[in-house]
């Protein structure tokens, strides 16, 4: 085969990918009825590498939105359900003594697939939350001295209750700085509320979606996550995310916004906004990410990895509304 029929084949199968991961797109929403910005961030994340925290109150379809996920991506998904009396071995896994042969087995946990959603993170004690920081940070587990490379494809959708606090305990920043999206879930108003119920009253009289979906293969994800990589991410927007990454590093600059924040955004909040926007621009289906990608996203990239003041708190201010202050002042050249 000719060097240029070998390439155009390639970038065939570039495209077919790329249609693949839109039908998978048109598949969620159509089942998530409001939450097509929760259905980008998943995939997002899924082509990205990244992992997903997901806060909103109880019944705004966080779970069902993983689990469509789940049935859309053909590789194994478990859900571990997190309670305050939860032990890393339920989530790791455990040794086994087997009599028959004189010798402990590890029998691996639900860690161990693809696609795996943390329900309630924050119930998970901090014994717990330890071992997934080493499962999402080094795509590993260690039990018994021993280390376990888990599967390739990885992810975490992990989503928290933000209005109960008893019996919960708040996620360390290293465990959220891991996160690469964070996203707000927030209650739907009333003409989306009625195509919900809708939509849950259909399916409970079986009836069909008629948007149908073969599952996408770990190999589809591997290739486009490469060619999302592949995406030009040109050096004025380079210049753009690093400048408001690094705003908040920079009283002189903007001393009434910066002065709000304790610990500002590290270069991890960097790297994850401009690998982000690269996904998202691919998804759009362009081949170059825009400095409005960067902005779309910088919230759900950089609030949960920016520390307030005691005192911006105490005045009622929230990482996003600062972080929305930074992008009203720092702009695309």
């Amino acid at each position: 085969m000719r060097a240029d029929a070998g390439f155009h084949a390639e970038q065939h199968d570039d495209v077919s990918v790329q249609a693949r991961f839109g039908d998978l797109k048109t598949f969620l929403e159509d089942r998530l009825v409001g939450a097509s910005l929760l259905v980008e961030r998943l995939l997002i994340g899924l082509l990205a590498g990244g992992h997903l925290l997901v806060e909103g109150s109880p019944g705004l379809a966080k779970t069902r939105a993983v689990k469509l996920l789940s049935q859309g991506v053909h590789a194994p998904f478990a859900r571990i359900q997190c309670t305050p009396d939860l032990m890393p071995a339920d989530l790791t896994g455990t040794s086994i003594w087997r009599p028959d042969s004189g010798t402990f087995e590890f029998v691996p946990g639900p860690i161990f697939h693809s696609l795996v959603l943390v329900d309630e993170i924050n119930r998970a004690p901090p014994k717990v939350q330890s071992a997934l920081l080493e499962a999402m940070a080094e795509t590993q587990v260690t039990a018994a001295g021993v280390t376990h490379v888990l599967p390739d494809p990885f992810m975490v959708v992990a989503t928290q209750n933000p209005i109960e606090h008893e019996g919960t305990f708040p996620l360390p920043e290293a465990q959220l700085d891991r996160f690469m999206l964070k996203v707000e879930v927030t209650l739907p108003d009333a003409a989306t509320e009625r195509r919900i119920l809708d939509l849950v009253e259909g399916e409970a009289a079986g009836e069909q979606n008629a948007s149908t979906l073969a599952p996408i293969g770990a190999a589809e994800i591997g290739q486009a996550r490469a060619a999302a990589m592949r995406v030009f991410l040109s050096p004025a927007v380079k210049d753009y995310i690093v400048r408001l990454v690094t705003a908040a590093r920079r009283p002189d600059l903007h001393p009434a916004i910066a002065s709000k924040i304790e610990h500002p955004a590290s270069p991890r909040g960097t790297l994850a906004l401009a690998t982000a926007a690269k996904a998202r621009a691919y998804l759009a289906g362009r081949d170059h990410v825009l400095p409005q990608d960067v902005a779309d996203l910088a919230a759900d990239i950089l609030s949960h990895r920016t520390i307030l003041t005691w005192r911006a708190l105490a005045d009622g201010q929230t990482p996003r509304r600062v972080i929305g202050e930074f992008l009203d002042v720092v702009h695309p050249v």
